[in-house]
């Protein structure tokens, strides 16, 4: 990958947002028609503006950057990285999102798995450009840059193409699992060329009979007299589990050796390559797991699903099951596989913010563009919806939504930064805990988010968004799977109470109501200034205010339920998650509206920044009254909940 001021390039961005949008349609008129029925020809651009704002303006990169490890980084490099990868993924990774949605992966009757058109040779682009070293430890070969830069990265990927991007996810995973609990050999060996492009990764958890429940599964691992383990078994559900876009595939599998104790006590995790490699890396004899079956799934097309069996007696490494390596030491597996979990949590949060990201940018092309009815207190006849009440209110309901979780996403980020490097222990302990807090919000929020967002762009569409041609149906089908791999919003929402709030007392959400607290007082000051934003930011602090003390009430009531009716507090996990993203997501729009405030005379970026955040004061805030009110009242209504 280029980076430094060769690769930075002028762009023209296309201006983000209703206002701006409708504008320019306004001064263009019928000059200039964008492909918007045809789902073939629809464009992502990279929302640049927005990931500049979050990393100047709400993120303190003088001091991340100052951290020990990126002293040879700064605020040039960062933009140069942002550029190059703009210029990739719109280049070569958005043109594969309706090629591969059309044309699905499919299994030969040999097991092995062809991707779709154009797939292989985009990989291969990307592993030119060393992007899947980015974020890594420069220790094991990787670039070492930050994590919110890798967010920002990983954002456009995925807007780009969801179900190419999956791969390179599950891959940084693996990465990040071997570094910290690999051998020295195993380290050695497989890492380098995964960061190279060369092999990819899988996690491999569950089983048909077992679903979430990881206590099921059945999965033998039988250890040999040279110390390798035989693995066979049955795993489903296996993204990127078989394709031909690298030379090699690294299994991370759970399973059981046969004096294990029962349950989640008794699993361990193998390393199991597609092909054993020599001592030197080189490709070796064929392994004994093989691509049984291709899922066939209501989105995501292009990501091969695969069912993989271990040990049916296809390969070239004998009798007994695949050849595999235990990770650490036996019956900590789940314990391991956590690490790569977390990772992919957090990433696929990150993917909800990208598909709804691209939902938006057509939903907002398609407004300014589809002429149809007189709007409501206009004279001028005919024009684009845009200019209708009504579908302001959904476009800016999908902007707000999706900038206000793109903003805790990256802040997130930027504590796992400070958590990794910062020089003080107490400190790093201090920003993990609140990244390990946001991680579920981000997961499960964000995907939630999601599922809404792209919803109202079908919405924004009407009937036009119901037909395939158009692509916006696509976005609907790929992100309903957010809410559900890597952990469903309930097991996240059931993380996020039992492993960070209940744990800690509360501790780390009264830190953050806190800082909202403290946003609120600022928001109150520059009201008091009087100007053209008087209204605007007194809305937000109150309305912003009213959240937290919603919030405030509701960890109450998770607090003070805990000890005698636990099950009101888990009927309520799930509406508490979505109460704390939401506040979390209007804390970070009201700084942004500061931030804006502070800058001196807005331009139109500011200006739409402004609307969406007192948008999301006025219509989305006020939601938090009634996640809320369900909260306080799960203690009666799960008394009835048994008789479902």
């Amino acid at each position: 990958m280029r980076t430094g001021p060769d690769c930075i390039r002028s762009r023209g961005v296309v201006a983000q947002g209703l206002v701006a949008k409708w504008l320019a349609h306004k001064e263009r008129g019928a000059s200039r028609r964008l492909a918007i029925i045809d789902g073939d020809n629809v464009t992502y651009q990279t929302p640049l503006q927005d990931i500049r704002f979050i990393l100047s303006k709400l993120i303190d990169m003088d001091a991340l950057l100052a951290l020990p490890g990126f002293e040879e980084i700064d605020a040039e490099l960062i933009d140069a990285v942002l550029e190059e990868n703009a210029r990739f993924v719109e280049e070569v990774i958005a043109p594969l999102n309706r090629a591969g949605d059309l044309n699905p992966a499919r299994v030969d009757s040999d097991g092995r798995v062809r991707t779709s058109p154009g797939f292989k040779e985009a990989f291969a682009a990307y592993a030119r450009g060393n992007w899947q070293g980015l974020q890594h430890r420069q220790d094991i070969g990787g670039q070492g840059l930050p994590k919110v830069l890798g967010t920002a990265a990983s954002e456009n990927m995925n807007a780009a193409s969801l179900a190419f991007s999956l791969c390179p996810l599950l891959t940084d995973g693996v990465i990040e699992a071997l570094a910290l609990v690999g051998t020295p050999q195993q380290r050695a060996l497989y890492i380098p060329p995964m960061l190279e492009g060369r092999w990819t990764g899988t996690m491999n958890l569950t089983e048909p009979q077992a679903g979430s429940d990881l206590a099921r599964i059945t999965t033998k691992a039988v250890r040999q007299d040279d110390g390798v383990y035989r693995i066979s078994g049955q795993k489903i559900f296996i993204t990127y589990g078989e394709h031909d876009m690298a030379e090699n595939i690294v299994h991370l599998v759970l399973a059981r050796t046969p004096d294990a104790p029962k349950g989640v006590k008794g699993i361990s995790l193998f390393l199991v390559p597609k092909y054993v490699p020599d001592a030197d890396g080189g490709i070796g004899a064929r392994n004994d797991v093989w691509c049984a079956s291709l899922e066939h799934k209501l989105g995501i097309h292009g990501s091969p699903t695969c069912v993989l069996l271990y040990g049916a007696g296809k390969g070239e490494v004998g009798e007994g099951g695949a050849v595999g390596y235990l990770i650490g030491e036996e019956n900590r597996g789940l314990e391991y596989m956590f690490i790569m979990m977390n990772a992919a949590r957090y990433a696929v949060g990150v993917q909800g913010i990208a598909v709804a990201e691209r939902a938006l940018q057509q939903a907002e092309a398609y407004a300014c563009e589809r002429v149809q009815g007189q709007p409501v207190g206009l004279e001028d006849g005919s024009a684009a919806i845009v200019r209708h009440p009504d579908v302001q209110r959904l476009l800016l309901t999908m902007r707000s939504l999706v900038e206000a979780a793109r903003a805790v996403a990256y802040v997130a980020a930027a504590y796992r930064d400070m958590a990794d490097r910062h020089a003080d222990a107490a400190a790093r302990e201090r920003h993990k805990a609140l990244y390990e807090f946001l991680v579920p919000l981000v997961k499960a929020y964000s995907t939630e988010m999601a599922l809404e967002v792209v919803s109202l762009g079908v919405q924004v569409h009407g009937g036009m968004g119901y037909i395939e041609e158009t692509g916006v149906a696509q976005y609907y089908r790929d992100a309903r799977i957010l809410p559900i791999y890597e952990g469903t919003t309930a097991i996240q929402a059931n993380d996020f109470i039992g492993r960070k709030v209940l744990r800690d007392g509360g501790a780390t959400a009264k830190a953050f109501m806190a800082e909202v607290g403290a946003t609120v007082s600022a928001l109150e000051q520059a009201a008091a200034q009087g100007d053209r934003d008087q209204d605007g930011l007194s809305l937000m602090a109150r309305r912003l205010a009213e959240a937290a003390d919603a919030h405030e009430r509701a960890t109450g009531f998770i607090l003070g339920h805990a000890r005698d009716d636990i099950r009101a507090v888990f009927t309520a996990s799930v509406p508490y998650l979505m109460l704390t993203g939401l506040v979390l997501g209007g804390w970070q729009m009201a700084r942004a509206a500061l931030a804006c405030r502070l800058a001196g005379a807005p331009d139109d970026f500011q200006r739409r920044k402004l609307t969406a955040c007192v948008f999301y004061a006025a219509h989305v805030l006020p939601r938090a009254q009634a996640w809320s009110a369900a909260i306080e009242a799960s203690a009666i209504s799960s008394a009835y909940a048994d008789s479902v």
